[in-house]
């Protein structure tokens, strides 16, 4: 089973960005924590501040992965691109937030890339990942 994480603008800084928010842990060393918990799947890991770059990943792998999981960012938000993207691949995605965008400004209420995922994880921190990953096994 191959999954991919791929995880949009400004969460190259978890572990120093909004501790209070986002926690004091680095991606990359929770996704190490990850691996370790399924060594069963091949994992993999893409992040990028660059939407282009993001809708180019989904395009690369959403047809031959066997899940994805899907964090925007603040593209969540505001990208139709991203949602179109979303919508043109096979592969099911589920979209991970690590904080709760219903507990926040009104305009993060709305992800225009819901209605093409399978599911959405809201508020759960980095767990949130966890779970996605559960979904697909």
């Amino acid at each position: 089973m191959k999954i991919i994480i791929i995880n949009g603008p400004n969460l190259n800084l978890l572990g120093k960005r909004e501790p209070e928010t986002y926690g004091t842990k680095s991606f990359e060393e929770y996704f190490i924590e990850l691996k370790d918990q399924f060594p069963q799947i091949e994992l993999e890991y893409f992040q990028s501040n660059i939407e282009g770059e993001l809708i180019n990943k989904l395009h690369e792998v959403g047809f031959s992965y066997n899940g994805i999981i899907l964090n925007a960012g603040g593209y969540t938000h505001t990208s139709v691109a991203l949602a179109d993207a979303v919508a043109s691949i096979k592969t099911k995605t589920v979209e991970v937030h690590i904080s709760n965008i219903f507990a926040r400004e009104e305009f993060r209420h709305i992800s225009l890339l819901s209605k093409n995922c399978v599911g959405i994880i809201s508020g759960m921190g980095l767990k949130g990942y966890e779970m996605a990953i559960r979904f697909f096994k």
